[in-house]
């Protein structure tokens, strides 16, 4: 929707202003046992109360049966056609934490993780490692030489950091080398196409060394690499649509997606808590606030139905410090679903609402899967999501004459 020339007239400067919650892996399934969904068992009185006085539906993040990863899925929400916008998840997380990525560079997600004696994964996560473990053994894969290529591993958060590759002639047409499973061996990586041969064999020699590198430790002892990526070039959503936007992120990633999306990125802590001190602080000073919230989506990978119910109830009672704000439209949407029973993400459309002065209710009852889908908005494209919100903030004029 942000590429359509001919709604460029349509958009229009107001003061009103939009906040979009992304709840990140919103989505859910029914538990076998009880025939409910995450959003279904959770006790969440304040969005079934929000969702009650909103217009509601479900959204696809990319097209029905297609599982987005976390990338496309936000992109689409701020009305980017993910199939257009192809954008790798290391070049998020390199920008996310403020590393230089310039025109030629290949950035890759990394993943610590640990494998068994005949190197099979036993958990790709290296028991979710924290910080102050990663970091050091990111400055010792840093060491890592390879002829031709500068290397450089930047940490970002527990078990995860970034590998910036800078050299001539590289490619991010890569494969990942995360095989998504456990019980199996890492992948080689594979070039996907001809020019990007010379880069796999780089990333290939520095697996290699990394093994040996870490072959001591008792959880982080291998390396997995995913997303390789160059420098994206997206249009503003500021310049599109004439708003003056900000991000509000305490994971790196996400700040990466606002970046390349043309957002400010406004630093706040480590917690929701903190990002939601942060909307109240600057609520004043901008337009348009993207503010992400993380721990359903990790409950849901980890494949705990429990946790991510309580992670839901966890966000709860922020609804109405938001509300207090008295935006003029308040989102709470996801980039996708995360079902705890499938502990990964899938093609599920993800239930959304939005709160305006001109939503009265629709009775639904409560916010979930199964009440959103007889919702007033009914099933449509993430990408319209942004139309739908600028709308109701007065922000868009009549189309055509």
């Amino acid at each position: 929707m942000i590429d359509l020339e001919q709604l460029r007239d349509c958009y229009v400067t107001t003061p009103s202003k939009i906040v979009m919650l992304v709840v990140d892996g919103l989505g859910g399934m029914a538990h076998p046992n009880s025939g409910l969904s995450e959003l279904e068992t959770a006790r969440i009185p304040n969005l079934d109360a929000l969702a009650r006085k909103s217009a509601c539906g479900l959204t696809t993040p990319v097209l029905p049966g297609i599982t987005p990863g976390s990338g496309p899925g936000h992109l689409a929400l701020f009305g980017y056609d993910p199939l257009k916008h192809m954008i790798g998840r290391g070049a998020l997380e390199a920008l996310g934490i403020d590393v230089e990525l310039r025109p030629g560079d290949v950035a890759a997600r990394g993943n610590f993780c640990t494998v068994d004696s005949n190197g099979l994964l036993v958990d790709r996560r290296a028991g979710r490692i924290p910080t102050n473990e990663s970091a050091p053994l990111c400055e010792r894969l840093g060491q890592i030489e390879l002829e031709g290529v500068q290397l450089d591993v930047f940490p970002v958060q527990d078990y995860r950091f970034v590998l910036r590759l800078r050299g001539d002639s590289l490619s991010e047409l890569v494969s990942e080398t995360d095989p998504q499973i456990t019980g199996v061996a890492p992948l080689p990586a594979q070039p996907l196409s001809p020019e990007a041969v010379g880069t796999a064999q780089v990333v290939n020699r520095f697996l290699d060394q990394a093994k040996q590198l870490l072959a001591e430790e008792e959880r982080a002892n291998m390396v997995m690499l995913r997303g390789f990526a160059q420098l994206p070039d997206l249009p503003a959503m500021g310049k599109v649509y004439r708003l003056d936007p900000v991000a509000i992120a305490a994971y790196p990633m996400y700040r990466g997606l606002a970046t390349v999306a043309g957002m400010e990125v406004i630093p706040t802590g480590h917690t929701f808590a903190d990002e939601v001190e942060t909307l109240q602080r600057h609520f004043n000073d901008h337009d348009f606030f993207f503010i992400h919230y993380k721990p359903a989506d990790a409950a849901g990978e980890d494949g705990d139905f429990d946790a991510k119910v309580q992670r839901l109830e966890e966000l709860d009672p922020f609804i109405p410090q938001i509300k207090e704000l008295e935006p003029d439209v308040l989102l709470v949407v996801g980039d996708h679903a995360t079902p705890a029973v499938l502990a990964a993400h899938s093609w599920h459309p993800v239930p959304f609402l939005l709160n305006s002065k001109l939503t009265t209710g629709e009775g639904i009852d409560a916010f979930n899967e199964r009440t959103c889908a007889m919702g007033s908005i009914g099933r449509i494209q993430a990408t319209q999501v942004m139309l739908l919100a600028l709308a109701h903030a007065g922000k868009l004029n009549k189309f055509g004459p």
